[in-house]
């Protein structure tokens, strides 16, 4: 059975945080693909703007082209309306009938699970691999979530997409925080600011 990791995001940018969590999880669990899913409607975060879905999306692919194990999917992009993980999951599984799915996240996205679209369906569909963010070190499932959960050992990075997007807004430096070809395409589509 193929063991295929399912890495969702608004990616608004990825970053090296990103990257890390990501690899870290195909290394301890060898993970055959890690598949990066940006946020078509990312309705967890409508209160605020967001790049559009084609920039999130190319940022993405530039960032992990050169990992044979990474790839990305636009299968949120392509519905329509809001993105909902346990649709993601589904067509993922549907897509991959043979792969057991290990769903990506950090402490912060677990936690918040019960506020999501049938969490039921996602404790369903995939077991949790959890990595601690700084300040986030619990990983218990919450509470009326009965996850199978894994945990992800990675050093931490205390790199957040909003840290960088300010940057970018008041022209300050954001390289090695995101990989160059991300922070190329950033600077050439004026992307936050």
């Amino acid at each position: 059975m193929t063991r295929l990791g399912v890495f969702g995001g608004t990616f608004d940018p990825i970053h090296i945080g990103h990257l890390v969590l990501a690899e870290s999880a195909r290394e301890q669990l060898d993970l055959g693909r890690v598949i990066f899913v940006p946020a078509g409607e990312p309705w967890r975060k409508a209160d605020r703007e967001v790049s559009s879905a084609e920039d999130r999306l190319e940022m993405v692919r530039l960032a992990i082209a050169d990992h044979p194990a990474f790839e990305a999917s636009s299968v949120e992009i392509e519905r329509e309306g809001p993105s909902y993980t346990f649709e993601t999951l589904e067509s993922l599984a549907a897509a991959n009938p043979d792969a057991e799915l290990f769903f990506i996240m950090g402490t912060d996205t677990l936690h918040d699970l019960p506020n999501w679209r049938s969490p039921e369906r996602i404790v369903e569909l995939s077991t949790f691999a959890v990595a601690a963010r700084p300040g986030a070190l619990r990983t218990e499932a919450a509470e009326g979530l009965p996850a199978d959960i894994v945990t992800i050992q990675m050093p931490e990075i205390g790199i957040s997409a909003s840290e960088i997007r300010e940057r970018a807004a008041a022209g300050q430096s954001f390289r090695y925080l995101v990989p160059a070809p991300v922070a190329e395409y950033m600077s050439n589509a004026a992307l936050y600011r």
